[in-house]
């Protein structure tokens, strides 16, 4: 029993209902930001900006360091959304030059360089740390990564299933649902709906086991490859996190595949992180583009790009909503 006068609060480690865990998804995604930094010390984006005396261009950076113009915008993007670098807009082209901290501690010749450092934390420490728990078999890795996203979702579901009214859609499939913390925030949301969802069968098969109980009465699942095997009919699908992992000509591809198993008035629902329309954030964005470049063949992308890839398979009426935290939403509809 509280004392006379003392309010009861949330039990001992359970968080209030609106918190949002700010402060520990930047410490889970420290490592873009260091990898960010190494980067550009070991290709001399510093440097080539420091010997030019002038703020450059993208292109002129990239052909400089011998890049690619594509990786050297996403790594300059980034470098300014750290404030290591400083933006210039000259005739509608962004410029780039060396912030004052980075001309005196990430250039080779300043004398308090700090360069070798960074070469060794990348190419020693960094790849030492990667071994700081023991691998494990990889269908352990698997249902870690289920779990990884079955917290971002039980964190960040509700803002994106939510960004928009989706009560007209009852029959939902959720394309590439892993976990199906994304199918539960639909059903939490809305009563009148059922969500199926589509995925391979290992991740099926894990889902069951891990993640999915009977008392989920209104999630089913499917198994298959959403670029090759039949889409189950429904009102709305969702793709999470799925567009940014392909090309743009990938995209339009299984899009055209989702218009054409949607049916007539139904929509599209796309969850990802949206860059800025100009391209200067977030932050958080410009790094996951980055990871993207490493890890796929995918970007992360403005919310008018992703409107471009809904527009071309087929679809109309497109918004987008921004949810205040990672990621945002944007709707397609089909015509009736």
């Amino acid at each position: 029993m509280a004392e006379s006068g003392e309010m009861m609060g949330p039990s001992e480690g359970t968080p209030a209902a609106d918190t949002f865990p700010k402060k520990i998804l930047e410490y889970m995604e420290g490592f873009l930001v260091s990898k960010t930094v190494f980067s550009a010390c070991e290709l001399g984006v510093f440097d080539v900006l420091l010997a030019a005396d002038h703020p450059l261009s993208a292109e002129e950076v990239s052909r400089a360091v011998g890049a690619s113009l594509d990786g050297t915008e996403r790594l300059l993007a980034a470098c300014a959304g750290l404030q290591l670098l400083n933006t210039h807009r000259q005739d509608g082209q962004v410029l780039y030059s060396n912030s004052e901290q980075a001309r005196v501690y990430l250039t080779r010749s300043s004398p308090v360089s700090l360069y070798h450092s960074i070469q060794y934390s990348s190419r020693t420490i960094y790849l030492c740390w990667h071994y700081l728990t023991d691998a494990v078999r990889s269908d352990e890795e698997m249902v870690k990564f289920m779990h990884l996203m079955n917290s971002i979702w039980n964190i960040c579901g509700k803002d994106v299933v939510t960004a928009f009214d989706l009560s007209p859609f009852n029959v939902i499939c959720d394309l590439g649902g892993c976990s199906g913390a994304l199918a539960k925030q639909c059903t939490s949301a809305y009563p009148e709906c059922t969500v199926t969802i589509f995925d391979l069968p290992k991740v099926v098969q894990t889902s069951r086991e891990h993640f999915v109980t009977d008392a989920d009465g209104r999630i089913n699942f499917y198994e298959g490859d959403f670029f090759k095997d039949p889409l189950p009919e429904a009102d709305l699908y969702i793709l999470a996190r799925i567009l940014h992992d392909w090309t743009d000509e990938r995209c339009t591809e299984l899009l055209s595949r989702v218009n054409r198993a949607c049916k007539p008035g139904g929509g599209v629902l796309l969850v990802e992180a949206l860059l800025h329309e100009d391209g200067s954030g977030p932050l958080t964005v410009q790094l996951y583009s980055l990871n993207m470049l490493v890890q796929t063949e995918g970007r992360e992308r403005t919310a008018a790009q992703y409107a471009a890839l809904l527009a071309a398979a087929g679809f109309t009426a497109v918004r987008h909503r921004l949810t205040g935290k990672i990621y945002d939403a944007v709707l397609g509809r089909k015509e009736g």
